[in-house]
């Protein structure tokens, strides 16, 4: 089998169709739906187990059109949890896969969490203590757990390491594809880009305005690009900034930062920036990441007649 054969098989594997999130209330159920709703589930809070296969049907799931649901369930009556045994026996008969993430916490932090955030247990009865409604929780929530095909403790964990342990378990692209990394040019005499996470300035490199043959042009022409790239001094950059990319990358997606933002600045926004706004994302594709280029400034930046302030 190809490499990307045996890719495609354990994403199959590792992605289910449905997931059901349901855990200890207070352990992070609302995080681990936002993590699955990063990677492009479609995704739903406290949906009553009977709607979950009118609910997949909705969203076409199991219908080739590569879709993911899902949902946080509220299982602490045995009620539901009969509920919850039925509707996977329907989800069974229509050949949707699915899995049960159960999120668990020690009673000692969950106590700790309801006291800090002064929020009532949603168990806890009249003169009843919070440490006595987590104990009457988690024995409603055992034969859930048992059932569980992924348990994780968040006593210890941080929300960043609770959505890489998701993203791991049930992402369908490797670590690179777990993040969006949006590279764009600006043009600094038209506003810093407020949204950038990195930003670099380019302005040190040699500029193909001051060249008459260039003034016109853009980065995204060949002669202006060879320019840009071709001087020694950017070679030089382009080693090191890629350096830095190598590191900080991976950092931010350990870290489970869903979209990044790396801009990438000269004067104008016309030429510089955009030569190597365009080397740096196709740096960043081939070490396998998702990159969407484009050029904030570059219809503002094209020179007017006789212009003579540099871009």
């Amino acid at each position: 089998m190809a490499d990307e054969d045996m890719r495609s098989a354990a994403a199959a594997d590792r992605v289910p169709d449905v997931v059901i999130i349901t855990g200890m209330s207070g352990s992070g159920r609302t995080q681990a739906l936002h993590a699955f709703e990063d990677m492009g589930f479609f995704c739903i809070d406290n949906l009553p187990p009977g709607l979950m296969l009118q609910l997949a049907n909705i969203v076409g799931i199991n219908t080739g059109i590569d879709r993911h649901l899902a949902m946080t369930c509220d299982l602490r009556s045995q009620g539901l949890f009969d509920d919850l045994s039925d509707a996977l026996v329907e989800l069974d008969n229509h050949n949707i896969t699915y899995k049960i993430v159960f999120l668990d916490c020690s009673d000692e932090v969950l106590s700790r969490r309801y006291n800090e955030n002064r929020r009532r247990h949603p168990l806890q009865t009249p003169g009843e203590t919070v440490d006595h409604a987590i104990k009457r929780e988690r024995m409603q929530l055992r034969s859930v757990r048992d059932h569980a095909d992924l348990v994780i403790d968040t006593s210890h964990t941080r929300t960043a390491e609770l959505r890489q342990r998701i993203r791991r378990n049930f992402s369908k692209g490797d670590e690179a594809q777990l993040m969006d990394v949006n590279v764009f040019s600006f043009g600094f005499k038209h506003g810093m880009p407020v949204e950038a996470d990195l930003l670099i300035d380019v302005r040190f490199l040699p500029n193909p305005f001051y060249d008459p043959e260039m003034r016109n042009l853009t980065g995204l022409d060949e002669k202006v690009a060879d320019y840009v790239l071709d001087n020694p001094t950017t070679k030089k950059f382009m080693e090191q900034w890629e350096g830095l990319l190598d590191v900080a990358l991976p950092g931010y997606v350990k870290e489970g930062k869903p979209v990044l933002s790396i801009a990438i600045g000269c004067t104008g926004g016309q030429h510089r920036s955009v030569a190597i706004a365009c080397a740096t994302a196709e740096y960043l594709k081939g070490r396998g990441y998702r990159v969407n280029l484009s050029h904030r400034d570059l219809a503002l930046a094209v020179p007017r007649i006789g212009e003579s302030d540099a871009h």
